[in-house]
């Protein structure tokens, strides 16, 4: 079963679009846009990814 995480590498502030991107398997800019548009929109989409932000665990380094 698949997990959700933040993503370590490709972060701007938290990770989550990041994560969202590896999760859905599409481009984390998509989430970057779209949290954006919500916020401009309805004003909830900043709450929104600082709630996933702290409820969305950072993926796990991978041994080397």
């Amino acid at each position: 079963m698949k997990k959700i995480y933040r993503s370590g590498a490709d972060r701007r502030i938290g990770g989550v679009c990041g994560g969202l991107g590896e999760f859905f398997d599409k481009d984390p800019t998509f989430f970057r846009l779209l949290f954006v548009l919500i916020t401009l929109l309805w004003g909830f989409g900043l709450i929104l990814y600082l709630v996933m932000w702290l409820i969305i665990p950072l993926k796990p380094c991978e041994p080397k």
